[in-house]
């Protein structure tokens, strides 16, 4: 048995590391967390100074017990989890669950996993940082009492299964915010004015008018001005000017420069960067901080020496922006400066180009540029034309990378032909094209995690998982926006013609933006008006600001939850007392046929229409919204279309087809098999028979394939390939198939037992959550579960 035992998060950083220690060390993952607060009831002793309840996760027990005994048997437990208060807080869990003895436990950290790195941590242990779990356990304990408390209240003002938490609320209520920004944008339409200016050579340069024009009429005028007028060059202005390399990688910052150039989303980036590090390639991968260390800037530097020159380098040191940055730790740089490229899959392969490239440009020469500026004034009129050019002298840090860009700009400087101030030149065109002022972008994921870490909300360790967590709430959603045809004019002028021509363009084409869902938009409002504070985004970023305290030892964590609770639990208890229910209920018109009030609304099952009010009618008539309409913008003629169906397509194979909008989104029925029309480009007001044809086709084939095995004693049964891997479907209820079994040699005996083992199904307690919502204070739901060993970190 080795004599140390060593234990991780992953099984791939456990690889690693383990190549780098001898024989006398063996090297264990936990997995992740093993253990979490309870999942039944608050699991927070209010009451007792906030003392949570902790249980070993059940996927986890196994893991524990493994790892209990190896610890059992070392002469000494390393714990090498991360360096972040995530990580320092899985340490303490452990060393709480394994019962580990003081004298024979050890914490190390390393910022890569290097085998100097490794080697050098093993040489200077220390202890169990608890100012730093106790920042996380706060901010686990905040988030869970915000979560069991104003979840309730959801779901009683507004429909049930919501949930609420303190940073994905406020990352809703920006998107929300920025949707009713472009709600209420109008556009204004201007002239754009180009002069294609024309030299000996034959070469041109366009030359952009001052200021933009207001209409046609404008256009015109001044194109029909200047026809065959020629331009003189005047106002000539050259400046050398430089640009500085742009600071090593944060989290966010990687985020969205990947997001930029590769088009991955957070939580993709997040993964590729994990493998990278567990694999030995880059340091951590959540920092705040873009300092680098000494050791970092000499390698880098004799890199760029060997590559390029010495002339490339300019050793720099950057400071954090951000708001409670740790600049004790180090940006996203690679651990070998030296190594070109990584193995693995392409996505590695870019993201550490992209890590390389970005660290060794920080520490290289600034660009020396000379931007050139001529203005050319028409004979005979005072309207003054600008063009630029840059001339890149030295590329500097140009070299090797180039900072991505979320502006799109139709001013890019280009090269200049050689022009001479005071002579007139020729314009081979002038053309002014109508533009629309556009409104504010929506967020990409990359620039919803910048907006939260420019206020403050947040830390590297948490953007992804709450991007994540908003859309799988479906509080906001990524559809792509197709969008619409617009027109526009055109005048030119050619030699001394001036032409005026329509085209039409398309406008507002989206892809990876988030939207708002109704859902989310009547959730956010009611929280906003009810919850204003948690939803600040000032109170919020103190927050962020108050863990900081806590995990530099500055803040009692306990009493930093007692002055958040009260006011918070008194503001539950008066909004589930007074406050009205929400639906984001508009009211549009009138039914034609029956002069009943048409209106829209969240109902149980999502966005509704409704016509007649139980004031009106004893049985208003329902129709479920269409996944490409919204309560904020659907008009009264498109509602009034819902109402058409079902619509009776015709018939296929001797049965009526027939489509329809349901609970869960609309359908195509044949006899009494219902298919789904979510996942297609099919919309049911507008399906033909032959469309739904192919739907019905389509998924009787998906059905087909998806079966595994059926049984002659028994039709009702079938072993199928799922969404998560084979299981046993009989009639309506689904079975798990164990792991040591192959779903494909099943035999109808093996399967009867494994359904008389199953357990049963849990039925709900009716009125759970109106006990939940009331008095979590007064609560101990998990005092029966208690461990014997008490399981706050108290500071020794």
């Amino acid at each position: 048995m080795s004599k140390n035992l060593v234990i991780v998060e992953s099984p791939a950083k456990a690889t690693t590391i383990e190549k780098y220690l001898g024989k006398d060390f063996i090297v264990k993952s936990s997995y992740g967390h093993v253990r979490d607060l309870a999942k039944s009831g608050l699991s927070i002793n209010i009451e007792n100074n906030f003392e949570p309840t902790y249980a070993v996760d059940d996927d986890k027990k196994s893991r524990v017990a493994e790892l209990k005994k190896l610890a059992n048997k070392a002469e000494m437990v390393w714990l090498a989890t991360d360096e972040d208060r995530e990580g320092e807080a899985i340490s303490w869990h452990l060393n709480e669950v394994l019962n580990l003895k003081p004298e024979k436990t050890k914490r190390i950290t390393f910022n890569e996993i290097t085998k100097p790195a490794i080697l050098q941590a093993i040489e200077k242990p220390r202890s169990i940082d608890i100012d730093l779990v106790n920042a996380q356990q706060a901010r686990r304990i905040l988030d869970r009492i915000v979560g069991f408390e104003l979840s309730p209240v959801l779901w009683k003002k507004i429909k049930p299964s919501l949930s609420a938490g303190r940073v994905q609320s406020v990352a809703v209520r920006l998107v929300v915010e920025r949707e009713r920004e472009i709600e209420n944008f109008k556009s204004e339409g201007y002239f754009r004015v180009v002069a294609k200016m024309l030299f000996d050579d034959g070469k041109t340069a366009d030359a952009i008018l001052k200021n933009n024009l207001k209409n046609e009429s404008e256009a015109t005028d001044l194109l029909n001005s200047i026809s065959g007028n020629k331009f003189k060059a005047n106002n000539i202005t050259v400046k050398p000017s430089s640009r500085k390399p742009a600071a090593p990688f944060t989290t966010s910052t990687l985020q969205q420069e990947a997001s930029r150039k590769f088009g991955f989303g957070v939580s993709q980036t997040m993964r590729v960067a994990q493998k990278l590090y567990e694999g030995g390639f880059i340091t951590y991968m959540r920092t705040d901080s873009v300092n680098l260390s000494q050791t970092a800037m000499q390698a880098s530097a004799a890199e760029i020496n060997k590559e390029y020159g010495d002339k490339y380098h300019q050793p720099r040191s950057f400071t954090s922006k951000s708001k409670g940055a740790q600049e004790a730790h180090e940006a996203i740089r690679p651990t070998n400066f030296a190594q070109q490229a990584v193995p693995g899959e392409l996505q590695e392969k870019k993201l550490y180009a992209l890590i390389r490239n970005r660290t060794l440009a920080s520490q290289m020469s600034d660009a020396q540029l000379e931007k050139t500026t001529v203005t050319f004034v028409p004979e005979g009129n005072s309207s003054e034309f600008v063009a630029k050019g840059e001339v890149i002298k030295f590329d500097g840090f140009l070299r090797v990378y180039a900072e991505g860009t979320d502006d799109e700009s139709e001013d890019d400087d280009g090269i200049l032909p050689p022009f001479v101030e005071g002579e007139n030149y020729a314009y081979e065109s002038v053309t002014a094209t109508e533009k629309f002022t556009h409104h504010p972008a929506r967020y990409t994921e990359a620039s919803l995690v910048k907006k939260l870490e420019e206020l403050g909300i947040g830390r590297p360790s948490t953007y992804a998982p709450t991007i994540t967590t908003i859309q799988a709430r479906e509080y906001v959603s990524k559809d792509e926006k197709e969008g619409v045809e617009r027109k526009y004019t055109v005048v030119d002028l050619t030699g001394n013609t001036v032409k005026k021509q329509d085209k039409t363009e398309i406008t507002g084409r989206e892809k990876n933006k988030f939207s708002p869902t109704d859902i989310g938009m009547v959730v956010n409002d009611f929280l906003t008006e009810n919850f204003e504070t948690v939803l600040n985004f000032n109170f919020t970023a103190q927050v962020e600001g108050k863990f900081d305290l806590i995990a530099d030892g500055k803040l009692d964590w306990q009493n930093m939850l007692k002055e958040f609770y009260t006011p918070f639990h008194n503001r539950v208890e008066d909004t589930l007392e007074n406050s009205e229910r929400a639906s984001g209920e508009r009211i549009l018109g009138t039914d034609p046929k029956t002069g009943h009030t048409i209106l829209v609304r969240l109902g149980r099952f999502g966005p509704l229409a409704q016509i007649g009010t139980p004031e009106e009618v004893e049985k208003p008539r329902f129709a479920s919204l269409l996944k490409t309409q919204s309560l904020n913008t659907i008009v009264l003629e498109e509602v009034l279309e819902l109402f058409k169906l079902p619509r009776h397509l015709g018939e296929y194979e001797g049965e009526k087809v027939v489509v329809n909008q349901g609970r869960f989104g609309p359908y195509v029925q044949i006899a009494k098999k219902f298919h789904g029309l979510k996942d297609t480009e099919y919309e049911p007001i507008s399906i033909s028979l032959e469309q739904a044809i192919e739907v019905i086709i389509a998924a009787r084939e998906k059905e087909a394939k998806s079966i595994i095995k059926t049984f002659a004693e028994d039709d009702t049964l079938i072993v199928k390939e799922g969404r998560y891997g084979p299981y046993i479907a009989q009639a309506k209820n689904n079975y798990k198939i164990p792991k040591d079994k192959d779903p494909a040699s099943l035999t109808f005996e093996e399967i009867q037992e494994i359904i008389k083992a199953a357990p049963a199904k849990k039925t709900a307690k009716k009125g759970a959550a109106k006990t939940t919502a009331k008095k979590p204070a007064t609560k101990k739901p998990a005092a029966k579960k208690a461990p014997a060993k008490k399981t706050t970190a108290k500071k020794k």
